[in-house]
């Protein structure tokens, strides 16, 4: 190359260095995920989380300082979700947007199925179809030390990205057949009528808003308290765990 920026500088090294002592120390401290990861698993998704550090466009917001902690931590949560899915899963994804904390979203919104808002609304995180993902570093950084929660910012956005590979957001992503659709499309509206209804045990209110937020949210709890999901939720943890091909409750209860 006659000419290399120094973006593409940092991309090449970081690649080239791949999944270093650093990065794997770094992991153990600020990602409670990583401890509940056997072996083989944390191999892989070190492996990943390097690829996608390297591949994807990150900008700083507001003068923010883009750490190697910063970039790391996210690309790891983003990885860990696409775990055992295809390599180029997150094709969709180009630019990662950092604030240093909670955004401020303007325009038409709605936050209540039915209702729509134009007044100014916090957010900690936005994935747009064909443009960038934004992410609140405070609330990261927390979320991931703190499954135990329920939210995760990182997982909630990337989720997003992920329905959105069918050209639309709608809470339905790729499927492999119309047999594994059908099961879906049941066990998910059913769990959401219980949450528009107020009924449901452990997913939030939000996921209530549309099918894609329903999709991400439920995607945040599968991850990080799957127990509650697998007691309330059987069946569409069953499907949750059938498309991303992972068992977190089993993995939760192994350790």
């Amino acid at each position: 190359m006659l000419f290399e920026t120094q973006r593409h500088r940092h991309r090449r090294e970081v690649h080239e260095a791949g999944f270093t002592d650093a990065w794997r120390t770094l992991l153990a401290t600020t990602m409670a995920h990583w401890e509940l990861l056997d072996d083989d698993e944390r191999h892989r998704l070190g492996e990943r989380a390097v690829d996608f550090l390297a591949s994807k466009r990150w900008e700083a917001a507001n003068g923010f300082d883009m750490s190697d902690e910063v970039t790391m931590l996210i690309s790891a949560e983003a990885s860990l979700i696409t775990l055992e899915l295809a390599d180029d899963a997150y094709r969709g994804v180009d630019t990662i947007i950092v604030h240093p904390t909670t955004m401020v979203m303007r325009g038409q919104h709605s936050q209540v199925q039915g209702v729509v808002s134009d007044d100014p609304m916090p957010i900690i995180g936005q994935a747009n179809h064909n443009g960038p993902v934004m992410v609140a570093w405070d609330a990261a950084r927390f979320q991931a030390r703190h499954p135990e929660e329920g939210n995760n910012v990182v997982f909630h956005e990337f989720a997003h990205k992920l329905d959105m590979l069918t050209g639309t957001a709608n809470g339905t992503p790729p499927m492999e057949s119309l047999e594994f659709e059908t099961a879906w499309v049941s066990a998910c509206t059913a769990a959401y009528e219980r949450v528009v209804d107020g009924r449901s045990k452990v997913l939030r209110s939000y996921a209530g808003v549309n099918t894609a937020e329903f999709f991400a949210v439920a995607t945040e709890v599968f991850f990080d308290t799957p127990g509650p999901l697998v007691k309330h939720e059987p069946d569409l943890y069953a499907v949750l765990a059938d498309w991303y091909r992972q068992d977190p409750a089993r993995r939760q209860a192994r350790n």
